[in-house]
């Protein structure tokens, strides 16, 4: 089969409206606190990215190539994929990435995500729009679409994105939300104030720079800087007790890490790292330690290639409540990390063998657990409790 035919093929497969909801569990899998079973809801997603839940119990999923797809409550795959998205530049690491709903949808409508986009000098970055979806099943679409953040500076680099979005909605205080930016493979930006890259960033819901931010007077500084020394965060979540945003980092070899974000912190890529470059194994940086760089709440010498993150808060798992839920990439399960405050006291990788690359995780409203499996041939798989 030549290149050119087998893309296209690959291509026709992933737009075609087969959907394959409900598919037989797997056999009960014993974790240390809970018996589980992996429902499979939905397959032929092309390398699902992220997934927000609607009010309705249908859920939204990105597609990397550069489709938002709809899925209902019982699996269902809408054969048709939104309309209305701006043109996304799915090459490398990049494409349409994470997918949120604000938290007034109810009453606005708005949803918001995350893609890697070109310019016309053909450098790219990564970009948040949001829009109001509207239609009928097989004919939805974006209305009201609005890009409210371009990332600066854009490069010819393919890879180390980010990027999640968490939304905080504190009583009594604007929406703002989170989003997090990686150093797009050019490491030494990630230090930079002045360069969005390697950062998280906080925003209005409208994307401006949040009040409050702690760069927001400083002219040598991007005001829409939250922290920085990130390498590529694509796990992020707030804290179900505290509030405070908590993320894990995507690292080099060996230095995956586990971090409470707090504003203004250096997390210190790639300066220190518990890594070691890829392949090479060669050191990165000064050493672990440096004043004024922050250390992790954990770090992974194995390494797992985390991305996805979700504080377990449901009442159908209740020995992992308060937990962390991280997909593993190159671990291929699922990583829980037990706390006490702000520090990690245990940990359990999970499924390992089961499932595949786990590229998000979400808690549903139902309580139970949904991951995407990061495949040519990806889906939804439903985390449930064996009685």
């Amino acid at each position: 089969m030549s290149r050119c035919f087998a893309v296209a093929f690959v291509g026709l497969l992933a737009a075609s409206p087969v959907s394959f909801a409900q598919s037989p569990s797997t056999a009960p899998i014993q974790t240390r606190e809970h018996a589980v079973r992996l429902v499979t809801l939905t397959e032929g997603l092309e390398r699902p990215w992220g997934l927000a839940f609607l009010p309705d119990g249908r859920m939204l999923v990105t597609e990397k190539a550069g489709r938002l797809r709809v899925v209902g409550k019982d699996g269902k795959l809408d054969s048709t994929p939104v309309a209305g998205l701006p043109r996304v530049d799915a090459q490398g690491q990049g494409g349409l990435l994470d997918v949120a709903l604000h938290p007034d949808y109810a009453a606005n409508g708005w949803v918001y995500w995350t893609y890697s986009q070109r310019d016309a000098e053909g450098r790219n970055g990564t970009e948040l729009a949001r829009g109001k979806l509207a239609g009928t099943p097989g004919a939805q679409r974006m209305e009201q679409v609005e890009v409210l953040f371009r990332m600066a500076a854009k490069t010819d680099r393919s890879h180390h994105f980010g990027s999640r979005i968490v939304f905080d909605a504190k009583q009594g205080q604007p929406v703002t939300l989170y989003v997090t930016l990686g150093d797009r493979g050019e490491m030494q930006r990630a230090q930079a104030l002045d360069d969005h890259a390697g950062k998280i960033l906080r925003l209005t819901d409208d994307g401006k720079p949040a009040p409050g931010n702690p760069f927001l007077n400083d002219p040598k500084a991007r005001a829409e800087i939250f922290s920085l020394g990130n390498r590529n965060v694509q796990g992020a979540a707030l804290h179900p007790q505290t509030g405070v945003l908590w993320a894990h980092e995507h690292g080099p070899q060996g230095g995956d890490e586990l971090n409470v974000i707090k504003a203004g912190t250096n997390y210190g890529w790639p300066v220190i790292t518990y890594g070691v470059n890829y392949v090479t194994g060669t050191k990165i940086g000064e050493g672990t330690t440096k004043a004024g760089m922050a250390q992790p709440v954990k770090h992974w010498p194995s390494g797992f290639s985390p991305s996805g993150m979700a504080f377990y808060t449901g009442e159908r798992f209740p020995k992992w409540r308060g937990d962390v839920l991280m997909g593993a990439l190159r671990g291929q399960g699922v990583m829980r990390v037990r706390l006490d405050g702000e520090r990690a006291i245990d940990e359990e990788m999970m499924l390992t063998g089961s499932i595949g690359r786990v590229r998000d995780v979400r808690v549903g409203p139902d309580g139970l657990v949904y991951l995407l499996t990061d495949l040519p041939n990806g889906g939804i798989v439903r985390i449930e409790p064996v009685q």
